[in-house]
């Protein structure tokens, strides 16, 4: 099999990669507005309804950005790589399907920090602790929202305000899940099946991060003779 691609297909990924360095910035300045956005639509119950149309105009203009940022780039993408691109860009695609992975596309200003671009085991142990902790609070963040958008006026709901919310959702992704707050509705059911997976790949990674810190420093620790023979 041929490594290296075909001009044709040299032409498509230099296209896409032109195509991603001009739309990376305004997309994370969008992300940003959407986290600003919802987080006020859903917090904010006593705005007039021109604010809650203009916010829901400005969340739906980042949803279909985002839409067209992916369709664009899996069209740059050569016939024999589109499969890899999809497995490759799993929170992109998500982020077009669910707003709370929309929210996470800002993490992508993370590569663009120095020490995090190096490759030894610090650097990589470090960004992906980093990236850990960020996604966390972005799921505690969003999931929270999301539920006490959907849990607020249910009948029955234990989750009334955001307090709740974030509570419930901290014990959710830690698994620990005392089963004092609990979502009632369909939507917040969904939520908390998203945090339980979430919760179980975040404290995965940061364990086995710290397992492997752990290993790393204990091999490079200098044996000691015994000097009381």
């Amino acid at each position: 099999m041929n490594a290296h691609p075909s001009p044709a297909a040299a032409r498509r990924l230099h296209l896409r990669s032109r195509w991603q360095n001009a739309a990376r910035w305004p997309l994370v300045a969008l992300g940003l507005a959407f986290v600003i956005g919802y987080s006020v639509y859903v917090l904010a119950e006593d705005l007039p309804p021109e604010t809650h149309g203009a916010i829901f105009a400005i969340l739906a203009l980042a949803w279909i950005c985002f839409l067209v940022d992916y369709v664009v780039r899996l069209a740059l993408t050569p016939l024999g790589h589109k499969w890899m691109f999809v497995r490759h860009n799993v929170v992109d695609l998500l982020s077009v399907l669910l707003p709370v992975f929309r929210a996470l596309r800002v993490l992508d200003l993370l590569r663009d920090i120095p020490y995090l671009q190096r490759r030894s085991g610090a650097a990589v142990r470090t960004r992906i602790i980093i990236v850990a902790a960020a996604y966390a609070v972005f799921y505690v963040y969003f999931l929270s929202l999301s539920t006490l958008q959907a849990e607020r006026n249910a009948p029955g709901a234990r989750i009334q305000d955001f307090g709740d919310a974030v509570w419930w959702a901290c014990e959710t992704l830690s698994t620990v899940g005392y089963g004092d707050m609990y979502p009632v509705t369909t939507a917040g059911r969904f939520s908390a099946v998203l945090l339980m997976i979430g919760g179980i790949i975040i404290v995965g990674v940061v364990s086995g991060t710290v397992v492997s810190y752990l290993s790393d420093r204990i091999r490079h620790v200098p044996e000691t003779s015994n000097e009381d023979d």
